[in-house]
């Protein structure tokens, strides 16, 4: 188990720098997605070669971010990865289950208006975020 206050600049200074280090990727992912959905048509002309270029720095942007938020997680203490897996699957079981049943919703026309990914995505993120506070909040 990693030990918070075992040395200065130990536990404490790597779980602030790779939690940092997430924060930058995920920032560059949010960049690199919002230039991807909006570039084309208003900073460039619909030129489908440079959207796939956005697109793929987008891709290989999420990758890091994937592996920022693995390094992030093997840094925790034992407690802090359980509240992080508790709040992964609430959000994968939430996800998943309220993704088909809106997806059926929008093919079976029982509702108005179109399914759109971002609102899981709002959803998934809302879950996830709800349950680190629970979690933080169960294990004070």
């Amino acid at each position: 188990m990693n030990e918070p206050n075992a040395k200065p600049g130990g536990w404490a200074a790597a779980n602030a720098r790779n939690t940092l280090l997430l924060a930058y990727w995920t920032g560059a992912w949010v960049a690199t997605q919002a230039l991807a959905v909006f570039g084309p048509g208003r900073l460039w002309s619909s030129g489908q070669t440079l959207t796939a270029l956005v697109l793929l720095a987008n891709v290989a942007t999420g990758v890091g971010m994937i592996l920022a938020f693995r390094r992030h997680l093997n840094g925790l203490d034992e407690l802090q990865k359980r509240i992080q897996l508790e709040a992964m699957a609430l959000c994968l079981g939430v996800g998943l289950v309220a993704g088909m049943a809106f997806s059926t919703l929008y093919v079976t026309k029982l509702i108005p208006f179109d399914a759109k990914i971002s609102h899981l995505v709002i959803l998934m993120g809302l879950t996830y975020l709800a349950g680190i506070l629970l979690g933080h909040r169960k294990y004070q």
